[in-house]
């Protein structure tokens, strides 16, 4: 098995640049990899005071009590420093099985070292329950890898000349680019006190809810606090940020807009983890391939409804996993996510032998099991804690028996 470092050394020799903008390569190892979040994703461009604003955005939201997921770029030391879940960095361990999953899915598509590690943690966060996830932008924004997802909220920290022979040879070009990371009726913090007029011409264009310094917050301070205001609400007596200067307090500003935007969507009620087992490879992948979608749409309108009401709003966290066909692989999948996921049911599998072999393991567990699959034995062992929701083959067979006796009984009546 491949270590973390192996996984590095790899992927500097894979692609032939080392930067090569452009989105459509990353969605096409996307797709299989079912990367999905169903918390809050903030995502962080600018060319400075991205770093210190996401480390601001993790802390304050660490100490309100919610589970995070962080990814920054570069790295100080080590490559784990680039992936922090709930202000720990990624083992090397964790993060060497979600290169593996990124290698699977890709096939023969290219992709750059940052394209790869990018993907790669994403698939580690969208697997790891959490309550809110912020991404930082590694250049640019609108043809980052990291634009793949969807931010609900956006933040554009200062913008200056950098990069310029990829970004553009002046402000406003550069600023376009940033821009790229708002979506259409979400809000988008602007921390820049004089941004270019291309952010604000597109934040305008899409529909975006615009924050933008000194005119829908600021702040204020003396020597010894500041204070923040925004829309209504306002936060007084507090302490310097630990980085000191005029550009950390628009960093902070930006980092308290944030959370504040989406605050609603954060707090609702905590996610609940769903397994879902599935043939997404091998002879039943496209059997396993739909079932996927259909779940995976249910789930979204659930959670757009406004989540679980019994469970006060708890979203619903669907945890993907490829059974590859095989009964063996199926046992250790659903093992893995009893354990490691801390999934709370599990859904599958497609294939009676597969859902079979799964059942063993979420019966000694006491989790439940629902299943498509229609074989007899599946509930016909005694377990109490797996459902079949289709009919069994003994129903659908004398169904079948019955309807051909009574076709062939009216074709022999006088």
């Amino acid at each position: 098995m491949k270590t973390l470092q192996d996984w590095l050394d790899f992927c500097e020799r894979l692609h032939p640049v080392a930067i090569d903008m452009g989105l459509e390569r990353v969605r096409e190892v996307a797709d299989p990899l079912a990367l999905r979040f169903v918390c809050p994703v903030i995502t962080v461009a600018g060319t400075n005071g991205k770093g210190s604003t996401c480390a601001m955005l993790e802390a304050i939201l660490l100490q309100a009590g919610y589970r995070t997921g962080v990814y920054t770029s570069p790295h100080l030391v080590h490559f784990e420093e680039r992936c922090r879940l709930s202000g720990q960095s990624a083992s090397a361990e964790a993060l060497a099985e979600a290169f593996a999953a990124v290698d699977a899915a890709r096939g023969e598509v290219s992709l750059t070292y940052f394209e790869f590690s990018t993907l790669a943690i994403l698939w580690l966060m969208s697997r790891a329950n959490l309550d809110a996830v912020i991404l930082e932008v590694g250049l640019g924004g609108r043809l980052d890898a990291v634009n793949i997802v969807d931010a609900d909220c956006a933040v554009i920290t200062s913008i200056d000349l950098d990069h310029m022979a990829i970004l553009g040879s002046d402000r406003e070009t550069i600023g376009r680019e940033k821009a790229g990371i708002m979506r259409a009726g979400r809000p988008v913090v602007v921390s820049d006190p004089v941004p270019p007029q291309s952010v604000v011409q597109h934040a305008e264009a899409i529909g975006a809810d615009l924050w933008r310094f000194g005119r829908d917050f600021n702040f204020s301070g003396d020597k010894q606090q500041w204070s923040w205001a925004g829309r209504g609400r306002r936060y007084s007596g507090m302490a310097y940020p630990a980085l000191r200067g005029a550009n950390q307090l628009l960093n902070a500003a930006g980092a308290i807009a944030a959370p504040y935007v989406v605050r609603d969507a954060i707090a609702q009620g905590k996610a609940v983890n769903v397994g879902v087992i599935l043939p997404l490879s091998g002879a039943n992948a496209q059997f396993g391939i739909n079932s996927r979608n259909g779940i995976e749409l249910v789930a979204d309108e659930i959670n757009a409804a406004g989540g679980i009401k019994a469970l006060g709003g708890a979203r619903i966290n669907l945890v993907v996993a490829d059974s590859t066909s095989t009964p063996t692989t199926a046992a250790n999948v659903a093992q893995r996510l009893l354990t490691q996921n801390d999934v709370v049911a599990i859904l599958g599998a497609f294939a009676s032998s597969l859902t079979i072999a799964i059942s063993e393991v979420t019966e000694r567990r006491g989790v439940p099991l629902l299943t498509m699959s229609f074989s007899d034995q599946i509930t016909g062992r005694g377990f109490e804690n797996i459902f079949q929701v289709v009919a069994k083959a003994s129903v659908i067979g004398k169904a079948q028996f019955d309807g051909t006796v009574a076709i062939g009984a009216a074709e022999l009546a006088p």
